[in-house]
């Protein structure tokens, strides 16, 4: 039976953002891990961006290092606009 993930599942947004990161990761570590930050902060909506939050915060399992390194500073970074 295949089953079908919402949009803010855990695995769905672990995918996506590793997705993000394999576009920026050609870009060399110190350009990829803000670019990758800088475009879930534009383009994800608050849902999105609370669900991958607190997947980061149960541990990140799934997230590639890249990622892992832009969810956590894009969280520490301004959490009251980030949604």
């Amino acid at each position: 039976m295949l089953r079908r993930l919402s949009m803010s599942s855990p695995d769905r947004l672990v995918y996506m953002a590793n997705q993000i990161g394999t576009f920026f990761r050609s870009q060399g570590h110190d350009k990829a891990v803000p670019g990758i930050a800088d475009h879930i902060k534009k383009f994800w909506d608050p849902r999105m961006k609370r669900a991958i939050f607190a997947h980061l915060d149960a541990g990140g399992a799934g997230l590639e290092p890249h990622v892992l390194e832009a969810l956590t500073s894009l969280k520490q970074a301004r959490p009251t606009e980030i949604g």
